[in-house]
């Protein structure tokens, strides 16, 4: 059973409901407490949210029980976890696969951790996506195992999260063009999923830095600092560096998806003060083919 014990700093009195939502726990995430068999208790007594708690309290948490959506579906496809604790999972997800399932692909990652829960028995937890990536990028997701883990994330600012990736893109990068930061806004319209370099766009931030170089290819690793969608994919086109892999951002070569990995992924450990979590995986296979089928050409 998956429970939190907190103790009331605070000097000034407040409310048991407050100091949950201040502490990271969502109102649903209370709501199924009270009403979907968790437990909320002030030093060992039941109270309600709002209970005036005052310092040293011992406030303890026990999740209620969550609902899973009907129509999704367990799937029982391999899973590749890099990191695991009580509150969320850290998978090196495959490219081909989406982060989310669609009304026509019930064998996306949130299908497969529920598959794993399954399998492992792991009773009383519902997947929350934490982060995604597209279909056919590969790399480190990572996926909340209650309401709370998520909302704990939640609160993390878009700064304390670091993302890297690595990519392999046409052509090579002169002396003087080795490493640098993209600031190019992007914009989108209804008619297409493709995105544009828009004056008017949203802003879009990405540094990079070349790692290695062969004829006709390079090795580089990006960071974002914001999030829009086919962003790197887009930056990178900007800088006349498309993806492989990637027609509608460059040329139509042999690699069957955009050569992008989320190889790094560092973030404040939401449960643990002053605890900063590092997870890495290396670069998928088919990326490492074709970086050795290159340097060979």
């Amino acid at each position: 059973m998956t429970l939190f014990k907190l103790t009331v700093q605070t000097k000034a009195p407040k409310q048991l409901g407050a100091f949950l939502m201040k502490n990271g726990f969502s109102k649903k995430a209370v709501t199924d407490a009270k009403n979907n068999g968790g437990l909320i208790l002030v030093n060992h007594k039941r109270r309600y949210t709002n209970f005036v708690l005052h310092p040293q309290d011992e406030v303890i948490f026990v999740p209620g029980k969550e609902k899973v959506n009907p129509w999704l579906q367990p799937s029982y496809q391999p899973i590749d976890i890099v990191q695991e604790t009580n509150d969320y999972l850290a998978i090196n997800k495959p490219a081909g696969v989406l982060s989310i399932p669609s009304r026509y692909d019930d064998n996306a990652l949130v299908n497969r951790v529920l598959g794993y829960f399954d399998r492992q028995k792991i009773q009383g937890s519902k997947p929350h996506v934490i982060t995604r990536l597209d279909r056919d990028t590969s790399g480190i997701v990572l996926m909340g195992k209650n309401a709370i883990a998520h909302a704990r994330f939640s609160k993390l600012s878009k700064d304390d999260f670091v993302k890297k990736y690595h990519a392999l893109v046409h052509g090579n990068f002169k002396a003087d063009e080795m490493c640098g930061i993209i600031r190019q806004p992007i914009g989108s319209t209804k008619e297409t999923v493709k995105r544009f370099i828009d004056p008017n766009g949203k802003k879009a931030v990405t540094a990079y830095q070349v790692l290695k170089q062969a004829p006709g290819i390079s090795l580089v690793e990006l960071r974002l600092y914001t999030g829009r969608t086919h962003q790197i994919r887009l930056h990178m086109q900007s800088l006349g560096h498309p993806l492989f892999g990637d027609p509608l951002y460059g040329i139509k070569d042999e690699f069957n998806r955009q050569a992008l990995n989320c190889f790094y992924v560092s973030f404040p450990d939401p449960f643990r003060a002053n605890k900063r979590v590092q997870i890495r995986v290396p670069d998928p296979p088919d990326m490492q083919q074709l970086w050795q089928k290159k340097q060979k050409a």
